[in-house]
């Protein structure tokens, strides 16, 4: 059975692509780590952030879906490091429910990404809106070298 839905009508029961239907083989699924931190990485992986750079500022997004602003935290770390992290809560589970499938991972997150030189530490601002974390580190004006023009003698 292939993983690649056809789009040009090879597949007569749906034609439409759904993502969500599949179920795909996860090689880690089986893996037992003695390891505290086998439940901590399903998180990490979780977080996930775009960094980009515009000519006025380095901004990252982080999709950090059913979390709220007072779970997370962004630090500065040794004046140069951008530090996202924070927690997400398991589920209070109810003996009479039945689970058919958990996919939400919980536990701690933590992302960091080392900045440039070129940025002011002190003006850092960050926003939560509909599960996105926007963290936006303004530019320093970079100087430009003088340039002396030297007289050539001859």
């Amino acid at each position: 059975m292939s993983l690649i839905p056809s789009f040009f009508g090879n597949n007569r029961r749906n034609s439409v692509f759904d993502p969500f239907s599949l179920d795909v083989w996860d090689p880690f699924k089986d893996f037992q780590s003695s390891s505290s931190l086998s439940r901590e990485n399903s998180a990490i992986v979780n977080a996930r952030v775009d960094w980009r750079e515009t000519p006025e500022a380095h901004v990252f997004k982080a999709d950090l879906p059913g979390l709220k602003k007072e779970e997370v935290k962004v630090e500065i770390e040794e004046d140069s490091v951008l530090k996202i992290s924070g927690e997400r809560h398991v589920e209070k589970e109810d003996k009479n429910d039945t689970w058919h499938r958990v996919e939400r991972s919980s536990g701690q997150f933590s992302r960091r990404f080392r900045l440039p030189e070129n940025v002011k530490m002190d003006q850092v601002k960050a926003a939560m809106e509909n599960g996105v974390l926007t963290v936006t580190v303004p530019k320093a004006e970079t100087k430009k070298a003088d340039v002396k023009s030297i007289q050539i003698s001859g």
